[in-house]
């Protein structure tokens, strides 16, 4: 395995649990290498927010719907495992899907009324129960969509239990920068020390460096789609002490009561307790910026929910930002799953959703290797 985010840590972590021996080889931090970046700048899982949208996905069918179904339900079977395991993530349980116009209320009815969801699993809320939640969404929502079997998971948490699971199961994880591949008899990576660590099988999944890692002269049926960086910024928000309860229009106190996480117009908002404090806190995010270099003004633009903003979202105080590369395959849907040939896999160019394909796409690894091991 090349490449340590939350993609490549589950691929490794399914692998051991089937019994393979898996190395693991990330470059974030080594010395025979190029200057590694900063950590958040380089690997999107560790600037994620975590958010596992399945059930409130805007299409019903497609290569994209039933990675995310699959996905979803290999999350659930996962955390619970890993729990028992004595490895626990958080998990704050639900999404609920705003709309701001009345078309997208009608789309959404599409979604209630679709008979390849189950049945109860999405609820219609209507404006007037939208101003029973503490504190208010944004004024222009119409109305919005609450999947109860989506929602958020600590990114960095999952990353901590399925390695610390890997490990105990005989995961070996090296530190070290990965310059080439070449194929003799076998795979070898050459790292930037010059060492060559041999392998039947390899997986890269490095995000952005995972295409200049394929070989230049291998014959291929067809070349990946080159992958593009789009950067992502987010903020965590400390809410002010006056916004921790409101009245609802009926007379009635309310407290901070939103069903999981807040989407409206791509950007989520997630309540979580600061963890100094266990105050009420917030995380927003995240910025689309096409290229490396942040924005101060999408940043911006975030923090005010492009002028759509509620009054206690600009007072809350801001404790920290931070940003991380997303790998987008240029003209191809993402992600990248591919069997380039002689025991070659590309997992990679999730673009948002590492965190949600993660399962899946380790599902996907594990298959071909197996498959490709009974052949031989």
């Amino acid at each position: 395995m090349i490449g340590a985010g939350l993609v490549g840590m589950a691929c490794a972590w399914l692998l051991c649990r089937h019994g393979h021996r898996v190395l693991l080889i990330d470059g974030r931090g080594s010395s025979d290498g190029p200057e590694p970046a900063d950590p958040r700048r380089g690997c999107g899982s560790e600037a994620a927010l975590g958010v596992l949208m399945a059930g409130v996905f805007h299409r019903s069918s497609g290569r994209a719907w039933r990675l995310r179904q699959h996905s979803s339900q290999l999350w659930r079977q996962w955390r619970q495992e890993l729990a028992e395991r004595g490895h626990s993530i958080g998990w704050r349980p639900g999404l609920l899907l705003l709309a701001a116009s009345a078309v997208e209320l009608d789309q959404q009815q599409v979604l209630v009324e679709d008979p390849r969801r189950p049945p109860g699993s999405l609820e219609r809320l209507e404006r007037d129960q939208l101003a029973r939640l503490w504190p208010p969404p944004p004024q222009a929502a119409v109305g919005g969509l609450l999947s109860r079997g989506d929602g958020q998971l600590d990114p960095v948490a999952a990353l901590a239990a399925l390695r610390a699971d890997a490990e105990a199961m005989g995961l070996v994880h090296r530190c070290a920068w990965v310059e080439r591949l070449e194929r003799r008899r076998q795979w070898q990576a050459i790292l930037g020390s010059g060492e060559r660590l041999n392998a039947d099988w390899v997986v890269l999944s490095a995000g952005l460096g995972s295409s200049a890692l394929i070989p230049a002269d291998r014959p291929l049926p067809s070349r990946p789609a080159p992958l593009e960086p789009v950067l992502g910024q987010a903020l965590e928000l400390a809410l002010a002490a006056v916004d921790r309860r409101g009245t609802a229009p009926d007379g009635e106190v309310l407290g901070l009561n939103w069903p999981g996480v807040v989407a409206w117009r791509g950007v989520n908002l997630i309540h979580r307790p600061l963890e100094a404090s266990g105050e009420p806190g917030l995380w927003l995010g995240a910025t689309l910026e096409p290229g490396r270099s942040a924005s101060t003004q999408a940043l911006e633009r975030l923090r005010q929910l492009d002028g759509e903003a509620p009054a206690w979202l600009l007072r809350a105080r801001e404790l920290r930002r931070w940003q991380g590369l997303r790998a987008r395959p240029a003209g191809q849907a993402a992600p990248l799953l591919e069997d380039l040939g002689d025991g070659l896999l590309l997992a990679a160019g999730h673009y948002r959703n590492g965190v949600l394909l993660a399962p899946t796409s380790a599902a996907w690894v594990r298959d071909r290797i197996e498959a490709g091991c009974e052949a031989i």
